[in-house]
């Protein structure tokens, strides 16, 4: 599995066992998904809102808030397609029925293999690619279709041109990008009538706004070389 293409797709674990979410961190890291936990219904909520994950692994019997609740919560107040695979140990006819019901893209038995449930992400994914079609690194979200940045909940508002340029930084995270490469990512050749050092204007407004929500630092400078997004 190429791990470059799977960067910024995070996967939140609903989970209250933190041995099952050990493992599955341990699986999803190897592959190079983002890891997002929480340990009952209720903290899943939050993640959900914070985070808005591309998928979220759920288990259903959960302290708080269950997660017939939670999966009700995100189709029918939420009104997300988000992707959902129930995790239980509810194993009759009954129970999946019931599940599929609610919303769920699939229903994964307890004890389970790690390595068929890997399976059984990547696949939905692909079903449902275009609804994750954003970068996303700890709270820092990117959604490309809609023009739209979030950091932690709050929206960065960003010229075209911030846009462009934190795009292209996000798309290639802990990688230096010349300043010249940044331009050629953003104008035509033909059409490019400004200097290397506009995009160090640029990146001094993007860091102000991006200060504004968090402390910290996403966008570093490479000295003699030129800037890289780091995925903290």
């Amino acid at each position: 599995m190429d791990k470059k293409n799977l960067i910024g797709k995070s996967v939140l674990i609903v989970e209250d066992d933190p041995k099952i979410r050990g493992l599955l961190r341990i699986y999803l890291q190897k592959d190079g998904y983002e890891v997002i936990e929480a340990q009952d219904g209720i903290e899943g909520r939050k993640m959900i809102e914070r985070y808005d994950p591309c998928i979220v692994i759920l288990d259903l019997m959960l302290p708080g808030m269950s997660g017939e609740e939670l999966c009700r919560w995100i189709r029918e107040e939420l009104k997300s397609m988000m992707p959902i695979i129930m995790l239980t140990a509810k194993a009759t006819e009954r129970d999946r029925v019931e599940g599929f019901r609610l919303g769920a893209d699939d229903y994964v038995v307890k004890p389970f293999s790690p390595a068929e449930l890997m399976g059984r992400i990547n696949a939905v994914l692909r079903r449902t690619a275009s609804r994750c079609g954003k970068l996303s690194f700890t709270g820092f979200i990117l959604k490309p279709a809609r023009g739209e940045a979030w950091i932690d909940g709050n929206e960065l508002a960003l010229t075209s041109f911030e846009f462009k340029l934190l795009h292209l930084l996000m798309q290639h995270p802990n990688h230096v990008m010349t300043r010249e490469q940044l331009l050629d990512g953003i104008y035509e050749k033909n059409e490019r009538d400004v200097t290397d050092r506009t995009i160090d204007v640029h990146i001094k407004h993007l860091r102000q706004k991006i200060k504004e929500q968090t402390e910290k630092e996403y966008i570093q400078t490479v000295r003699g070389m030129g800037y890289r997004f780091v995925a903290v």
